[in-house]
Protein backbone atom coordinates (compact mmCIF):
# COMPACT_ATOMS: atom_id res chain seq x y z
CA UNK A 1 0.00 0.00 0.00
CA UNK A 2 3.64 2.45 0.17
CA UNK A 3 2.70 5.29 -2.94
CA UNK A 4 5.35 7.45 -3.73
CA UNK A 5 5.25 10.77 -1.48
CA UNK A 6 8.30 13.09 -3.43
CA UNK A 7 6.24 15.58 -4.56
CA UNK A 8 4.60 16.09 -1.24
CA UNK A 9 7.81 16.45 0.66
CA UNK A 10 9.26 18.90 -1.67
CA UNK A 11 6.68 20.71 -1.33
CA UNK A 12 7.04 21.43 2.03
CA UNK A 13 10.34 21.90 2.25
CA UNK A 14 10.05 24.41 -0.56
CA UNK A 15 7.86 26.02 1.52
CA UNK A 16 9.58 25.54 4.74
CA UNK A 17 12.63 27.14 2.87
CA UNK A 18 10.71 29.71 1.33
CA UNK A 19 9.27 30.72 4.72
CA UNK A 20 12.00 31.31 6.49
CA UNK A 21 13.35 34.33 4.33
CA UNK A 22 9.66 35.96 5.14
CA UNK A 23 8.65 38.17 7.25
CA UNK A 24 6.04 37.60 9.60
CA UNK A 25 3.57 39.74 8.14
CA UNK A 26 4.03 37.95 4.84
CA UNK A 27 3.38 34.17 5.85
CA UNK A 28 -0.31 34.96 5.24
CA UNK A 29 -2.54 36.07 2.37
CA UNK A 30 -6.08 36.83 2.63
CA UNK A 31 -8.58 35.35 -0.34
CA UNK A 32 -12.13 36.01 0.61
CA UNK A 33 -11.66 37.25 3.80
CA UNK A 34 -9.67 33.81 5.01
CA UNK A 35 -6.52 33.43 5.94
CA UNK A 36 -3.66 30.95 4.03
CA UNK A 37 0.20 30.17 4.00
CA UNK A 38 1.94 32.39 1.32
CA UNK A 39 4.08 30.02 0.46
CA UNK A 40 1.51 26.96 0.18
CA UNK A 41 -1.40 28.50 -1.14
CA UNK A 42 -1.87 31.24 -4.20
CA UNK A 43 -4.64 33.40 -5.16
CA UNK A 44 -3.95 31.61 -8.74
CA UNK A 45 -4.48 28.33 -6.83
CA UNK A 46 -7.92 29.03 -5.51
CA UNK A 47 -8.96 31.08 -9.14
CA UNK A 48 -8.20 27.84 -10.71
CA UNK A 49 -9.76 25.37 -8.20
CA UNK A 50 -13.12 27.18 -8.90
CA UNK A 51 -13.10 25.30 -12.19
CA UNK A 52 -11.68 21.79 -10.73
CA UNK A 53 -14.75 19.02 -12.09
CA UNK A 54 -15.12 16.67 -9.00
CA UNK A 55 -15.75 12.87 -9.96
CA UNK A 56 -18.91 11.60 -8.52
CA UNK A 57 -16.67 8.31 -7.24
CA UNK A 58 -14.24 10.74 -5.71
CA UNK A 59 -13.67 10.33 -2.07
CA UNK A 60 -12.88 13.36 -0.02
CA UNK A 61 -11.42 14.33 3.81
CA UNK A 62 -12.60 17.39 4.83
CA UNK A 63 -11.34 18.76 8.34
CA UNK A 64 -10.41 21.60 9.76
CA UNK A 65 -6.39 21.88 10.84
CA UNK A 66 -5.02 19.76 13.57
CA UNK A 67 -8.28 17.78 14.00
CA UNK A 68 -6.56 14.46 12.62
CA UNK A 69 -6.48 14.92 9.05
CA UNK A 70 -3.22 13.35 8.58
CA UNK A 71 -4.36 9.81 10.52
CA UNK A 72 -7.62 10.11 8.23
CA UNK A 73 -5.45 10.44 5.41
CA UNK A 74 -3.27 7.73 5.80
CA UNK A 75 -7.03 5.36 6.79
CA UNK A 76 -8.75 6.80 3.27
CA UNK A 77 -5.34 6.28 1.09
CA UNK A 78 -4.88 2.84 2.13
CA UNK A 79 -9.04 2.26 1.80
CA UNK A 80 -8.74 3.88 -2.18
CA UNK A 81 -5.52 2.12 -2.57
CA UNK A 82 -7.79 -1.54 -1.91
CA UNK A 83 -10.74 -0.38 -3.90
CA UNK A 84 -8.23 0.54 -7.08
CA UNK A 85 -7.04 -2.90 -6.48
CA UNK A 86 -10.06 -4.52 -7.20
CA UNK A 87 -11.80 -2.66 -9.65
CA UNK A 88 -8.82 -1.73 -12.26
CA UNK A 89 -7.44 -4.31 -14.21
CA UNK A 90 -4.76 -2.49 -16.20
CA UNK A 91 -1.48 -2.39 -16.91
CA UNK A 92 -0.14 1.24 -17.20
CA UNK A 93 2.79 2.82 -18.09
CA UNK A 94 2.77 5.71 -16.24
CA UNK A 95 4.32 5.04 -12.56
CA UNK A 96 3.29 5.67 -9.10
CA UNK A 97 5.59 9.00 -8.86
CA UNK A 98 4.00 10.85 -11.76
CA UNK A 99 0.20 9.92 -10.64
CA UNK A 100 1.05 11.17 -7.58
CA UNK A 101 -0.68 14.55 -6.86
CA UNK A 102 -0.73 15.68 -2.85
CA UNK A 103 -4.45 15.11 -2.22
CA UNK A 104 -5.04 18.89 -0.42
CA UNK A 105 -7.00 20.85 -3.15
CA UNK A 106 -6.00 24.16 -2.32
CA UNK A 107 -1.89 23.45 -2.11
CA UNK A 108 0.60 23.28 -4.89
CA UNK A 109 0.23 25.31 -8.32
CA UNK A 110 -2.30 26.18 -10.35
CA UNK A 111 -1.73 23.80 -13.02
CA UNK A 112 -2.36 20.38 -10.63
CA UNK A 113 -6.16 20.32 -11.32
CA UNK A 114 -5.11 19.60 -15.00
CA UNK A 115 -2.91 16.84 -13.89
CA UNK A 116 -5.38 15.34 -11.55
CA UNK A 117 -7.59 14.42 -14.35
CA UNK A 118 -5.23 11.69 -15.00
CA UNK A 119 -5.27 10.24 -11.70
CA UNK A 120 -7.15 6.81 -11.76
CA UNK A 121 -10.39 6.41 -9.77
CA UNK A 122 -11.30 6.22 -6.98
CA UNK A 123 -9.19 9.76 -6.55
CA UNK A 124 -8.81 10.93 -2.77
CA UNK A 125 -9.19 14.38 -2.12
CA UNK A 126 -8.53 16.49 1.03
CA UNK A 127 -8.89 20.09 2.10
CA UNK A 128 -9.05 22.48 4.79
CA UNK A 129 -11.70 24.75 3.12
CA UNK A 130 -14.52 25.56 4.54
CA UNK A 131 -17.65 24.34 2.21
CA UNK A 132 -18.46 27.54 0.56
CA UNK A 133 -14.76 27.94 -0.60
CA UNK A 134 -14.80 24.47 -2.24
CA UNK A 135 -15.33 24.12 -6.25
CA UNK A 136 -19.11 23.66 -6.74
CA UNK A 137 -18.40 20.45 -8.63
CA UNK A 138 -17.75 18.68 -5.47
CA UNK A 139 -21.49 19.40 -4.32
CA UNK A 140 -22.92 19.07 -7.53
CA UNK A 141 -21.89 15.55 -8.48
CA UNK A 142 -22.23 13.90 -4.79
CA UNK A 143 -18.92 13.75 -3.74
CA UNK A 144 -19.03 10.82 -1.07
CA UNK A 145 -17.52 13.45 1.70
CA UNK A 146 -16.29 12.28 5.58
CA UNK A 147 -15.93 15.01 7.86
CA UNK A 148 -13.62 15.06 10.66
CA UNK A 149 -14.20 17.03 13.81
CA UNK A 150 -12.52 17.03 17.17
CA UNK A 151 -12.79 19.02 20.41
CA UNK A 152 -12.25 22.24 20.08
CA UNK A 153 -9.85 22.87 22.85
CA UNK A 154 -7.59 19.96 21.98
CA UNK A 155 -7.07 21.55 18.09
CA UNK A 156 -6.16 24.70 19.58
CA UNK A 157 -3.95 23.26 21.34
CA UNK A 158 -2.16 21.28 19.03
CA UNK A 159 -2.42 24.10 16.59
CA UNK A 160 -0.80 26.34 18.78
CA UNK A 161 1.87 23.48 18.74
CA UNK A 162 2.05 23.16 15.31
CA UNK A 163 2.32 26.88 14.35
CA UNK A 164 5.48 26.97 16.65
CA UNK A 165 7.29 24.16 14.81
CA UNK A 166 6.17 24.96 11.48
CA UNK A 167 8.09 28.34 9.29
CA UNK A 168 5.05 28.35 7.31
CA UNK A 169 3.12 29.66 9.74
CA UNK A 170 3.22 32.63 11.96
CA UNK A 171 4.38 31.40 15.28
CA UNK A 172 3.01 32.63 18.88
CA UNK A 173 5.56 34.10 21.83
CA UNK A 174 2.28 32.89 24.12
CA UNK A 175 -0.80 31.01 24.71
CA UNK A 176 -3.00 34.07 24.86
CA UNK A 177 -1.64 35.81 21.81
CA UNK A 178 -2.47 32.14 19.92
CA UNK A 179 -5.66 31.83 21.45
CA UNK A 180 -6.98 35.61 20.67
CA UNK A 181 -6.12 34.62 17.21
CA UNK A 182 -8.00 31.36 17.37
CA UNK A 183 -11.16 32.64 19.04
CA UNK A 184 -11.58 35.04 15.79
CA UNK A 185 -11.55 35.35 12.11
CA UNK A 186 -7.38 36.19 12.13
CA UNK A 187 -6.70 32.22 12.38
CA UNK A 188 -5.12 31.09 8.99
CA UNK A 189 -8.23 28.24 7.37
CA UNK A 190 -10.49 30.73 9.52
CA UNK A 191 -12.35 30.29 12.52
CA UNK A 192 -12.94 26.93 13.66
CA UNK A 193 -16.60 27.58 15.32
CA UNK A 194 -17.41 28.92 11.70
CA UNK A 195 -15.85 25.91 10.02
CA UNK A 196 -18.45 23.71 11.91
CA UNK A 197 -21.29 25.61 11.68
CA UNK A 198 -20.80 25.88 7.99
CA UNK A 199 -20.24 22.37 7.33
CA UNK A 200 -23.62 21.69 9.93
CA UNK A 201 -25.52 22.48 6.75
CA UNK A 202 -24.54 19.41 4.76
CA UNK A 203 -24.22 17.12 7.59
CA UNK A 204 -27.04 15.65 7.02
CA UNK A 205 -26.32 15.20 3.48
CA UNK A 206 -26.83 11.11 2.53
CA UNK A 207 -22.95 11.70 0.77
CA UNK A 208 -21.83 12.96 3.80
CA UNK A 209 -20.09 11.12 6.93
CA UNK A 210 -19.22 12.89 9.85
CA UNK A 211 -16.80 11.03 12.55
CA UNK A 212 -15.14 12.54 15.31
CA UNK A 213 -11.15 12.03 16.31
CA UNK A 214 -12.53 10.85 19.51
CA UNK A 215 -14.52 8.09 18.75
CA UNK A 216 -12.26 6.80 15.81
CA UNK A 217 -9.55 7.20 18.71
CA UNK A 218 -11.76 5.14 21.21
CA UNK A 219 -12.08 2.54 18.79
CA UNK A 220 -10.17 2.18 15.52
CA UNK A 221 -11.21 -0.85 13.96
CA UNK A 222 -15.16 -0.17 14.23
CA UNK A 223 -13.92 3.41 12.65
CA UNK A 224 -12.21 1.67 9.94
CA UNK A 225 -15.04 -0.85 9.29
CA UNK A 226 -17.68 2.07 9.37
CA UNK A 227 -15.68 4.18 6.94
CA UNK A 228 -15.30 1.14 4.72
CA UNK A 229 -19.12 0.96 4.48
CA UNK A 230 -19.65 4.22 3.45
CA UNK A 231 -17.29 4.26 0.84
CA UNK A 232 -18.96 1.24 -0.38
CA UNK A 233 -15.21 -0.23 -0.08
CA UNK A 234 -15.43 -4.26 0.80
CA UNK A 235 -12.24 -5.51 3.00
CA UNK A 236 -10.86 -9.36 3.84
CA UNK A 237 -9.84 -9.56 7.36
CA UNK A 238 -6.59 -9.33 6.28
CA UNK A 239 -7.02 -6.43 4.64
CA UNK A 240 -9.02 -4.80 7.69
CA UNK A 241 -6.00 -5.58 10.23
CA UNK A 242 -3.33 -4.18 7.51
CA UNK A 243 -5.50 -0.38 7.53
CA UNK A 244 -6.10 -0.97 11.42
CA UNK A 245 -2.09 -1.71 11.96
CA UNK A 246 -0.94 1.05 9.34
CA UNK A 247 -2.85 3.82 10.83
CA UNK A 248 -1.49 3.90 14.29
CA UNK A 249 -0.05 6.71 15.84
CA UNK A 250 3.22 4.40 16.46
CA UNK A 251 3.13 2.92 13.00
CA UNK A 252 2.33 6.43 11.41
CA UNK A 253 4.82 7.76 13.84
CA UNK A 254 8.13 5.41 12.80
CA UNK A 255 7.17 5.82 8.82
CA UNK A 256 6.73 9.88 9.12
CA UNK A 257 10.23 10.65 7.61
CA UNK A 258 9.31 8.71 4.20
CA UNK A 259 5.96 10.39 4.41
CA UNK A 260 6.06 13.66 5.95
CA UNK A 261 10.01 14.35 5.60
CA UNK A 262 11.16 17.01 7.46
CA UNK A 263 8.15 17.92 9.49
CA UNK A 264 7.10 14.26 10.28
CA UNK A 265 8.01 14.87 14.19
CA UNK A 266 5.98 17.98 13.60
CA UNK A 267 3.22 16.25 12.33
CA UNK A 268 3.08 13.59 14.67
CA UNK A 269 3.96 15.16 17.91
CA UNK A 270 2.07 13.03 20.61
CA UNK A 271 -0.63 11.54 18.96
CA UNK A 272 -3.07 12.23 22.12
CA UNK A 273 -5.49 14.59 24.18
CA UNK A 274 -3.37 17.99 24.64
CA UNK A 275 -3.20 20.01 28.24
CA UNK A 276 -3.03 23.56 27.38
CA UNK A 277 -0.03 25.26 28.11
CA UNK A 278 0.12 28.10 30.58
CA UNK A 279 1.88 30.85 30.37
Amino acid sequence: MEKSRKKFNDLVEKAETAACTMRRDELLFSYNGILYPTTLCSPETFRALESFEARSDDIMLAAYPKCGTNWLSQILTDLVTVSQKKTQDRESSVNDEELEEFPYLEFGDAERYERMTKLPSPRFIASHLHPENLPKSIFKNKVKILLLIRNPKDVATSFYHFSNGLATLPSYETWDDFFTDFMSKRMVWGCYFEYLSQWNKYADEENVMTITYEELKENRLLGVKKIAAFLGISLTEEELQLVVERSSFQAMKKNSQKTHGAIGDIVFRKGRKLQVVQR
